[in-house]
Parts: C-alpha cells; structure tokens; sequence
C-alpha cells in the first residue's frame, strides 16, 4: 500500500555564538522558531533565519529544520 505523508510542525532551529567561555571556548546558544507554514521551502526558511539573526550581534554558526510528518496508508 502507499504511504502518504502529511505534514503535522516544523521547527527552524538557529545556533549563534554569542560570546566565549571562561576557558575560551566558544559558547553556544540556540534559538528555535515554531508555527512555520508547510509550504515554506528550505531557501525561505534559511533565508527568514539569515534576515532576522543579521540584527543581532551574535554570529549564526548553524540553521537546521525539523519537520514531523503524520504518515497515512493511502487505500
């Protein structure tokens, strides 16, 4: 049988660096963004994450995006 996929969320997940540790080491911060449209593609999602971290400071060192699916037997 087919199986269809029908989408359910999505979550645009952006890590800055936003300074360093005691020890030097870079230290890490994560924001994520929920309620993102199904249709949006990966160009739109990065390029909505590149706009609005481009007014903070902070230097974006990864975007990603996680999508969760409901998956449905076609009959």
């Amino acid at each position: 049988m087919p199986v269809l996929a029908l989408p359910l969320t999505s979550t645009l997940t952006v890590k800055c660096e936003t300074g360093t540790t005691p020890s030097g080491s870079p230290l890490i911060r994560k924001k994520s963004i929920t309620g993102l449209k199904s249709t949006a593609t990966d160009g739109d999602l990065h390029e909505i994450a590149t706009a609005l971290f481009s007014l903070v400071a902070d230097q974006v060192v990864d975007i990603t995006v996680s999508r969760n699916s409901q998956l449905l037997e076609e009959e």
